[in-house]
């Protein structure tokens, strides 16, 4: 089947649309709501409901009436709370008025940064392996994605020197996003300050994806624009509600940044989205006020399922580095003699256990597969007892 269908010689999709590989996690979604029994380690959702507090905070803004549109940069609430809290956890501080703007998840927040701030055939520097929607996006600004290994012996977190190399007369930003979607990787200081450096001297954007950064293990999270306040001058930082507070389905996010790029990317928000859901909006609020509780509870028992199936992996042979972030591990399956996708597709087809391949992540992520501890632990129990049974077959 041809990518771009054709009325006459005239093309209906766009080249850049039409040249964007389809989503590596979807294809194994899709081949999984076709079966039954499956343990799905691949969703990266929180398995929690939102904390009935935030639920009830959204039902109450349906009951008295908040149906309507808030201003293009959301409500003036929900901004200074975010300034507040960012404040509050790593000192950096931010003009709620003019350097915030609530957004429909952390995805319209990424297509609304590289909208903003990329002109035709700007390269963006990305990490990989990496989510799959960072090359995405900047395909669909216009950008150039260059894509930079973070390798297993640097517990999948980039070696600066790579970031030197991949420096040319175009590149306009460096991407990072830590903790890290799929690894679990979370970026030590030294690292960061070093990125600062380049960024500095080199003159670069730094857009910085920090939706984890209150899912971290017995490590330090590195807020990037809290380095210092020149790096917060260069810096977009991106963050949301999805997964500390389990908000997926509420579709709310932030991005933080200098005043001159925040104003550009509301007025592409303007035109495309208007404004985030009131009624998430408000929940988001009620998160900021009484949320922390949840989130760690929600952290102490992402910790428990942690342990539980980094070490069940280690013990039959699928070697697994530690992850201090997120809610993912990322086990190297070489052993078995397969390839990420053959893995996956095998140990869904035998055993109903879903996992998504590496590849769907990046070059970074061949020989590896992403499998999510965001699943009750008796069903993650059960998932390790099936590979068991796979990988005496397989091993």
């Amino acid at each position: 089947m041809q990518a771009v269908s054709e009325v006459g010689s005239v093309a209906r999709l766009s080249k850049r649309v039409a040249e964007l590989k389809p989503s590596g996690i979807r294809k194994f979604f899709d081949i999984v709501a076709t079966m039954k029994d499956v343990i799905s380690l691949g969703i990266g959702e929180p398995d929690f409901t939102t904390p009935k507090p935030i639920l009830d905070a959204g039902i109450r803004s349906l009951q008295n009436g908040e149906t309507h549109y808030t201003s293009n940069h959301g409500k003036v609430e929900l901004r200074q709370g975010v300034a507040e809290n960012l404040q509050k956890l790593y000192n950096v501080k931010y003009d709620p008025l003019t350097e915030v703007v609530a957004t429909v998840g952390v995805s319209e927040a990424l297509y609304l940064t590289f909208t903003a701030i990329l002109e035709p055939g700007d390269e963006v520097i990305i990490p990989t392996p990496c989510f799959v929607s960072y090359q995405a996006e900047v395909i669909l600004a216009g950008g150039v994605p260059v894509e930079i290994p973070a390798r297993l012996e640097n517990n999948f977190t980039i070696d600066p020197d790579d970031i030197r190399k991949a420096i040319t007369p175009r590149t306009k930003v460096i991407f990072i996003g830590y903790p890290s979607n799929p690894t679990g990787a979370v970026a030590p200081r030294e690292v960061m300050l070093e990125i600062g450096k380049i960024a500095e001297q080199h003159d670069l954007i730094v857009v910085s994806d920090e939706i984890y950064d209150r899912l971290v293990y017995d490590f330090e999270h590195v807020c990037f624009p809290a380095l210092d306040e020149s790096l917060r001058r260069r810096t977009v930082l991106l963050g949301g509600f999805s997964k500390a507070y389990a908000m997926t389905g509420w579709r709310i996010g932030y991005a933080c940044g200098p005043a001159d790029i925040i104003q550009g990317m509301v007025r592409i928000h303007q035109y495309t989205i208007m404004s985030a859901p009131t009624t998430a909006q408000d929940a988001a609020i009620e998160a900021l006020k009484i949320g922390e509780p949840h989130v760690q509870e929600m952290v102490t028992e992402y910790n428990r399922r942690r342990r539980l199936l980094v070490d069940g992996l280690n013990r039959l042979g699928l070697s697994t580095f530690e992850p201090r972030g997120a809610f993912y591990t990322f086990p190297n399956i070489k052993a078995t003699g397969m390839d990420d996708e053959t893995f996956a597709e095998t140990l869904l087809k035998e055993e109903g256990v879903a996992v998504v391949p590496g590849n769907a992540f990046g070059p970074g992520g061949e020989g590896f597969v992403r499998a999510c501890y965001a699943t009750e632990y008796s069903k993650i129990e059960e998932a390790l007892r099936r590979m068991e049974r796979f990988m005496s077959r397989h091993g």
